[in-house]
C-alpha cells in the first residue's frame, strides 16, 4: 500500500465544481457511486495513469475501452503529430477518410460502407435514425442496462411490466419519444418475441450491446443473439450491434466475429480513433445508401472524419491488423487476472461472480449469475466501494462503478497483474 495523496485533486475538484456541473464532464467520473474525491489525471503512459499529485496507477479502464495497446503508444502519437503539422480540421473531404473507411470495411464483417461521426453516442443515434428511415417504422427495442449514449431514445427505463413501453429516466426526454422505445431484459428472448407480437410491422430495429459492458461485463446466453437475428429477419426489422466497446477490442471483427452473427448496422466509437473523439456506423450498400446525400435520411457533422482522429485511427487499426498476437496476449492476461482473483475469493466468505470475455472482465459481489441488469443490481455495492478504494490505495485504478466492465490494455505486464492480484489478496479481508 502506498500513501495516497490527493490534495491537488481535491483542490482541482473544488475549482471544477464552480464552473462545470458536478465538477465533471461525464457523470461516472464524479465518484458518486463509490464515494470520495475523483482523481485528476496529469498524464498517462503505457499501462499507467499519473495523477496531479504524482500518484501512479495501473489502469484497468483504458479510457473506457479504446486504449487497447496502452496510453501514448509511439505509433499513435507519431501519426497525430505528423497530421497536426498539416492542420487540425478542414471541414472538407480528405483522402485519409477514404483510406480509413477502406481499412475498416476490410476488417469488419458484413459492412460495405461506413459513415464517420464524432462519438459513440452520435453513431448509435444516427444508426437508429437510419433504421427508421430505411424500414419506414418508428419503434425500436433496446435492453435494460445496455447503454448506447445519451440520445433521447436511449435514456429509457423499464416500466412496471416485464416488457412494456419505456418511460424517461431523465428530465428533458418527452413521453412521445419514450413511447417509441420498447424495453426488454437482456438475455430474455421471450420478452422480445412478445414485443414483436404486440407491435407487428412497427419495429424498425433492435439495438443491443452484443456483449454488454455497461452493467459490468455481461455475456449473451447461448443462442440469444442468433434468435434476435432470426426475429429481425422474420419481421423485416434491422439488427443494430453497438460495438463501441467490443469493436476491434475483442477481435478484428469484433463481436460479430466472436459470436458468428451478422448485424445489419454496426456502430463504433473511440477505438477507431486511437482514443480520440470519433465514432462510425456502417452496413450494407443497400442500407447505407439511404443516407444523405445519396438518400433521404439526413445526417451531418462539421468535424466528422477529422483528419487527426482519422490518422490516429488508421495507425491503430493498421497496428492491430499487423499484430494479431495482441489479442492472444490480452486474452491470456485477462485469464491470468481472473484466475488470481478467483483464488483469493475462493478462500473468503464473500459472494462473488466474475464475468469475462477476451480483455473485458468484471467482478460482482453476489451469489447469483449476472446475466442482465436486474441480476447486476443485486450485487453488494458496499463491498464494491470497499474493493474500489482498497485497490486504489495499492495503485490500481478500477472503474468507479459496479456497473462498468474493466478493459485491459496490452501494455499491462505480468508484474502489473501480480501486483493487482497480490493487492486484492491483502484487501479482501477488509471488504
Amino acid at each position: 500500500m502506498f500513501k495516497l495523496i490527493n490534495n491537488r485533486s481535491k483542490k482541482l475538484f473544488e475549482q471544477a465544481q464552480k464552473v462545470i456541473p458536478g465538477g465533471v464532464n461525464s457523470p461516472v467520473r464524479a465518484f458518486k457511486s463509490v464515494g470520495g474525491t475523483p482523481i485528476f489525471i496529469k498524464n498517462a503512459l503505457g499501462a499507467y495513469l499519473i495523477d496531479e499529485d504524482g500518484n501512479k496507477y495501473i489502469d484497468y479502464i483504458s479510457s473506457w475501452g479504446p486504449m487497447i495497446i496502452g496510453h501514448a503508444h509511439p505509433e499513435i502519437i507519431n501519426a497525430i503529430n505528423e497530421q497536426s503539422k498539416k492542420g487540425t480540421s478542414y471541414g472538407i473531404p480528405t483522402e485519409l477518410e477514404t483510406k480509413m473507411a477502406n481499412l475498416l470495411v476490410s476488417l469488419a464483417p458484413n459492412i460495405d460502407k461506413v459513415r464517420f461521426v464524432n462519438s459513440g453516442t452520435e453513431a448509435c443515434m444516427s444508426a437508429v435514425r437510419l433504421a427508421r428511415g430505411f424500414t419506414k417504422r418508428d419503434k425500436i427495442i433496446k435492453f435494460s442496462g445496455c447503454y448506447h449514449g445519451h440520445a433521447d431514445s436511449f435514456l429509457i427505463q423499464a416500466g412496471s411490466g416485464a416488457s412494456t413501453f419505456g418511460v424517461p429516466n431523465s428530465p428533458g426526454i418527452t413521453k412521445s419519444t419514450a413511447s417509441d422505445t420498447l424495453l426488454a431484459n437482456y438475455n430474455n428472448i421471450n420478452q422480445v418475441k412478445e414485443l414483436f407480437e404486440k407491435y407487428p410491422e412497427k419495429i424498425a430495429a433492435i439495438i443491443i450491446e452484443p456483449i454488454a459492458g455497461n452493467m459490468g461485463c455481461v455475456l449473451p446466453e447461448k443462442n440469444f443473439i442468433n434468435q434476435l437475428r432470426e426475429l429481425c429477419t422474420q419481421n423485416g426489422s434491422l439488427l443494430i450491434f453497438d460495438e463501441v466497446m467490443t469493436g476491434f477490442r475483442l477481435a478484428l471483427g469484433g463481436a460479430q466475429e466472436i459470436l458468428g452473427v451478422k448485424a445489419d448496422i454496426v456502430t463504433y466509437g473511440k477505438v477507431i480513433g486511437g482514443g480520440l473523439p470519433v465514432g462510425a456506423f456502417g452496413g450494407s450498400k443497400e442500407i447505407m445508401n439511404f443516407l444523405a446525400p445519396d438518400g433521404p435520411v439526413y445526417q451531418a457533422g462539421t468535424l466528422s472524419g477529422n483528419p487527426i482522429a482519422m490518422s490516429a485511427g488508421y495507425a491503430m487499426l493498421k497496428y492491430l491488423k499487423s499484430t494479431p498476437a495482441v489479442y492472444t496476449s490480452l486474452n491470456d492476461k485477462t485469464a491470468y487476472l481472473r484466475a488470481g482473483l478467483e483464488e483469493s475469493l475462493s478462500k473468503s466468505n464473500l459472494p462473488y461472480q466474475i464475468n469475462s470475455i477476451g480483455s473485458m472482465i468484471s467482478l460482482h459481489f453476489t451469489n447469483h449469475p449476472v446475466v442482465n441488469f436486474e441480476t447486476a443490481k443485486a450485487g453488494d455495492n458496499t463491498h464494491f466501494k470497499n474493493y474500489f478504494h482498497g485497490m486504489l490505495s495499492y495503485g490500481v485504478y478500477l472503474p468507479p462503478s459496479a456497473f462498468e466492465s474493466y478493459f485491459l490494455n496490452d501494455a499491462i505486464s505480468y508484474q502489473d497483474l501480480d501486483h493487482t492480484i497480490d493487492s486484492f489478496g491483502k484487501i479482501i479481508t477488509k471488504i
